[in-house]
């Protein structure tokens, strides 16, 4: 935990991350990264290939404000249901997109479905990275319930998931991002919270 000085005493932060996957969106997430800025918060992104040959200049404006970057593979497949050389072609395209658009080459990558193993790390060199906090907003609009479920399940160096497509998901982060703040968290990229 880092500690941080309040003037008086030193108190320690919580760390979590938060994180999104599937972007980037071209309705949401540039809303998100505006809503990230006004709190001075840094988040990491899991990217899908095709969207970001889509949409460059939002996977730009996520570099030049300091977020991480990650792999989400190109089509979104499920790589335990595919063959070896269909996984790295999933993972290095989207690898070589991102670098185009950004000059970084990525290292670390969720999976779709959390599916990964061993081998895929070593044909691909790919760090993984899950989720420990997961409010299931694709599969819910509602704002109030995407937040009581994260505040649910948030402990100290925990990650968050949500996903950068839809308006409740967007305002649902936001608004969690202000309460955990409140309650002394400190947002940190999430590979700080693994390999750090």
């Amino acid at each position: 935990m880092a500690a941080v000085t309040t003037g008086k005493e030193y108190i320690e932060a919580k760390k979590v991350a938060i994180t999104f996957d599937d972007g980037p969106n071209p309705q949401y997430t540039e809303k998100l990264l505006d809503g990230l800025k006004e709190r001075n918060v840094k988040a990491t992104f899991f990217l899908i290939g095709k969207e970001v040959k889509e949409y460059p200049d939002i996977v730009k404006r996520m570099h030049a404000e300091g977020h991480l970057i990650g792999n989400h593979t190109y089509e979104h497949v499920n790589l335990c249901e595919v063959d070896a050389k269909e996984v790295k072609w999933q993972v290095e395209q989207t690898n070589d997109l991102i670098y185009e658009v950004t000059g970084e080459r990525p290292v670390y990558i969720r999976p779709p479905y959390g599916c990964w193993n061993k081998q895929m790390e070593e044909e691909t060199g790919m760090l993984e990275i899950l989720w420990s906090v997961d409010p299931r907003d694709w599969e819910c609009n509602d704002t109030d319930v995407l937040i009581s479920r994260v505040l649910k399940q948030v402990d100290d160096e925990g990650i968050i998931l949500f996903h950068d497509a839809s308006q409740s998901s967007v305002d649902a982060a936001l608004t969690v991002i202000d309460i955990l703040q409140e309650r002394g968290y400190e947002f940190v990229l999430a590979s700080e919270v693994l390999y750090e």
